[in-house]
């Protein structure tokens, strides 16, 4: 059945009950980190049995990749970050930490998860490794494209720009949840890359 075919009354109800255990996910995940977490833990969170939780996802590592799923399909629907369009990407990050400064459960969690899945052993593991990989050449690709076209300074070099705004962000997160940023994620990101812009952001 294609994703436009309507859905009957069990396949809605299965959607739905799936969409209520990742949210149950979420926020377990977030509150308590993936190791911590049981999918007992979950069920009782979405107000389930632990068999109707298994029915829909047969292990703890699958509901994982529900949730880092459900992440990147809602960010690449928002604020999708295309290095071809170069600055036009670059102003796509700072309107990514604009989003995020409203998305407070969704940035606590994906600030844990980043955290605990740096041991190898992590079911997420080569996920944030691919994840990781693709963000960093993608904004390579956007740095390199604003270069070609004049629209960097002086001694920005893209490949180590790159990294450095990702690290930004990522530290912009920890900072935020922490409650000791004196100022907006977007608006420090934005003053960031205006230091690298000849032409500043709006």
């Amino acid at each position: 059945m294609s994703d436009s075919a309507p859905l009957d009354g069990r396949q809605q109800r299965g959607r739905d009950t799936r969409a209520l255990i990742v949210d149950a996910a979420m926020a377990q995940f977030a509150e308590s980190g993936y190791r911590a977490s049981s999918l007992r833990d979950i069920a009782a969170r979405a107000g389930m049995t632990h068999p109707g939780v298994l029915y829909h996802f047969p292990t703890k590592e699958a509901l994982l990749m529900a949730v880092l799923q459900r992440r990147d399909d809602e960010g690449k629907k928002r604020h999708p970050v295309l290095g071809h369009l170069g600055r036009e990407a670059l102003a796509g990050m700072a309107r990514a930490a604009a989003h995020n400064e409203t998305q407070g459960a969704m940035v606590e969690l994906y600030a844990v998860l980043s955290a605990e899945a740096t041991g190898r052993d992590h079911p997420a593991h080569d996920y944030f490794v691919a994840r990781y990989e693709s963000l960093l050449a993608t904004v390579t690709e956007a740095y390199t494209v604003a270069r070609d076209a004049g629209g960097l300074r002086d001694g920005v070099e893209p490949d180590v720009a790159a990294p450095q705004l990702i690290a930004l962000m990522d530290g912009l997160q920890v900072q935020w949840l922490m409650g000791t940023l004196p100022r907006s994620m977007a608006r420090i990101v934005a003053d960031h890359l205006n230091t690298q812009l000849v032409e500043p952001l709006p």
